[in-house]
């Protein structure tokens, strides 16, 4: 089939990837370059990257307005795949492609319908993630669904890592979705079940509530590792918390009270502690926990959350 696809984050890469080996891709819509690090130097996304690896024309846009419309048109697609670009399509640009839009979705659908579901999922403590493919329509995510699948992920997964993994099986679910599509085999059915919605997370919901038991603290901790980031304040200052572990065998501790060990420092919650193993103080890098803990005056006193 002649595809466009539009994706920016690393997890649209594999289906990207493996939908060229398949099929003609005719355009890749992506976000523009965007500012990183700490010299804030223009990057190109994991997809452009990824389409000017595989020798495919790149569309940068912003938000799929009537410039982009036009240039999508001109190419003839027969089918739009897309995967977590970051914005809406709209008619006309919804009905462009002869076969319209489908959507890979990091999620059950319809539970957590929106830009973070993985997130979301994770610091909801959900036990089963997933991926599903549907029919894009103009309300979010509530298209009807051709496949949908169940994926393993490693226990203590982060967002990130679970991601990697359903970006993956997901790139596989899209293709025989495309392949059914291509020969017309592919059915949709519509989505069942009470929709959830997951917007997107920003840096206050990194901020771990120590008053919490110990299940619920990891929980988020892992659905906002890597962005926008966990942390907790210490003597007013921002911490944030990189790596950490549940540590039910160790001795409890009040909320938010923090001891060492060899390996970690321990913080408090409502039951057993979070082991810490890896953190970054404000205006610093990223350092070993036990060493922060180590440099600090009085660090027999310190509390996390004050």
């Amino acid at each position: 089939m002649r595809l466009v696809f539009a994706g920016t984050p690393a997890a649209a890469v594999p289906t990207l990837q493996r939908l060229a080996g398949l099929h003609e891709v005719a355009a890749v819509i992506t976000r523009p370059d965007a500012p990183q690090g700490r010299k804030r130097v223009l990057t190109p996304s994991p997809v452009a990257d990824a389409a000017a690896a595989l020798g495919l024309p790149v569309i940068r846009a912003a938000r799929l307005d009537d410039d982009a419309t036009a240039r999508i048109t001109a190419v003839e697609p027969e089918l739009g795949v897309i995967v977590a670009y970051g914005g809406l399509v709209r008619e006309p640009l919804l009905s462009a492609p002869t076969r319209g839009w489908i959507n890979l979705h990091f999620s059950l659908l319809p539970r957590w319908r929106g830009a973070a579901p993985v997130q979301r999922a994770l610091i909801a403590g959900d036990s089963t993630l997933g991926a599903s493919v549907f029919q894009l329509v103009p309300e979010l995510d509530a298209g009807d669904v051709f496949a949908m699948r169940e994926v393993d992920v490693p226990a203590g997964a982060t967002a990130a890592e679970a991601l990697d993994v359903l970006a993956r099986d997901g790139a596989a679910l899209t293709a025989d979705v495309v392949a059914g599509i291509a020969d017309g085999t592919a059915r949709a059915t519509p989505q069942q079940g009470d929709p959830t919605t997951a917007p997107k997370l920003v840096l206050a919901d990194g901020l771990l509530d120590w008053t919490l038991p110990l299940e619920a603290v990891f929980a988020r901790f892992r659905g906002v590792t890597p962005e926008p980031g966990a942390h907790t304040t210490v003597d007013g200052e921002r911490l944030k918390v990189l790596e950490a572990a549940p540590a039910p065998a160790a001795d409890p501790l009040e909320p938010g009270r923090m001891a060492a060990d060899r390996s970690a420092v321990l913080i408090g919650t409502a039951s057993a502690p979070l082991a810490v193993t890896r953190v970054q103080p404000a205006g610093r890098g990223a350092m070993s926990a036990v060493d922060w803990w180590r440099g600090r005056r009085g660090a027999d006193d310190l509390r996390a959350g004050s």
